[in-house]
């Protein structure tokens, strides 16, 4: 990706063994330098839905380093942080009821993993009783810097928002009881069983123009939750872009919410999913605070400026072309089933330099895309 025009195929690392599938989640892979660690290495990545493992590069060659866990019963989303190696792993460990749920691991050395321990909402230990609450998809950390770990759990209905104190969770107590659980807890909000949370980002110390002469809360700390649309052709409630505002940590309030109008491209009929499905995790300050991008299935990447969290406005978008390999989506069975090809932008991303990636879902591939025109003069 050094010259997005050309990319260049480097490796692929097929799959192993009898697992279902291998994927580094998201568009955006980077190397890491780890405070530990003699060479770069590629992010934590999944061994179908039972291990995690680290691989080293020389980008054309990469190498299995270690497994840092295996006989999971699911993993996703993990996230890595680059100054210390402390990762938060989407996992299942047997004997959890959540088929994901958090597990930290040191990984400061990525040849030699240091567990620390596990996590997950009260009800997802072992021997709890009762309902098992919503599985996790993903966190995003702040670093040791800001002290705050966002959990998303529940991609697709009853969402929830976890926002913990990091140093808590990392030198609190360990043993899994519910007590434990809750102790490094800061706030936890719940969304009503239509709504998602499949990320949580956190966009924190913004200035809005609007409250700039009120003498109070000119500065606003906003999570921004996405939910995950499941079903093709709108056979679901609408996941959407929610604000949530959590300049007071302790009680977290939604303050908008954004989607595509379907009709403005007729989109419960083009074919497969329509909503969202994630946001881009990148705090580049080309666009942090400022722009985000969000997956939207069959409307492709849109752009919102952000800067007004509480009126969000769409500044861009792209939908890809289908191609010959993009594949189908179904719905229905036997002599009712209809199927239709439809883009489904899956994941996005950003670099430092302010290109966007975007993955299909259908196979369509990997599009590299840049702002332009009136879109691009918003990021000054």
């Amino acid at each position: 990706m050094t010259e997005p025009k050309s990319p260049r195929y480097l490796a692929h690392v097929p799959r192993r063994g009898r697992t279902r599938r291998r994927r580094a989640d998201g568009a955006g892979v980077r190397r890491l330098r780890l405070p530990k660690a003699t060479r770069p290495s590629l992010p934590v990545a999944q061994l179908g839905d039972t291990a995690h493992e680290i691989w080293t590069t020389d980008p054309a060659k990469p190498a299995l380093l270690t497994t840092v866990v295996d006989k999971l019963k699911g993993t996703h989303k993990s996230w890595w942080e680059c100054e210390s190696g402390i990762a938060f792993l989407v996992s299942g460990v047997e004997g959890w009821r959540a088929r994901r749920h958090p597990q930290i691991y040191d990984l400061s050395d990525p040849a030699k993993p240091l567990f620390i321990r596990n996590f997950g909402l009260p009800g997802h230990e072992p021997g709890a009783s009762g309902p098992v609450p919503s599985t996790l998809h993903g966190p995003i950390s702040t670093g040791a810097k800001h002290n705050r770990v966002y959990f998303s759990y529940g991609a697709n209905s009853k969402g929830v928002l976890q926002i913990v104190d990091r140093e808590k969770l990392l030198s609190g107590p360990k043993e899994p009881t519910p007590e434990n659980l809750v102790y490094p807890q800061i706030a936890r909000l719940d969304f009503p069983p239509q709504f998602g949370a499949h990320t949580t980002f956190p966009v924190l110390g913004m200035e809005v123009a609007e409250f700039a002469k009120d003498k109070d809360a000119r500065k606003r700390d906003i999570v921004v939750v996405t939910g995950e649309t499941f079903r093709n052709e709108c056979q679901e409630a609408r996941q959407m872009v929610i604000f949530v505002d959590v300049t007071d940590e302790t009680r977290p309030v939604g303050v908008s919410s954004w989607a595509v109008p379907e009709k403005s491209g007729d989109f419960c009929s083009r074919g497969g999913r329509f909503g969202t499905h994630s946001s881009n995790e990148s705090f580049a300050p080309v666009y942090y605070r400022r722009i985000m991008f969000f997956a939207h299935f069959n409307a492709g990447v849109r752009a919102l400026d952000i800067r007004d969290p509480f009126h969000p406005n769409e500044i861009a978008y792209y939908i890809p072309a289908v191609t010959a390999k993009t594949e189908k989506r179904c719905l229905g069975k036997g002599a009712e089933e209809r199927c239709k090809i439809a883009i489904q932008t899956n994941n996005v991303e950003v670099d430092e330099r302010g290109y966007i990636y975007a993955v299909d879902r259908a196979n369509t591939g990997l599009h590299i895309l840049r702002l332009t025109g009136a879109a691009r003069e918003a990021m000054k």
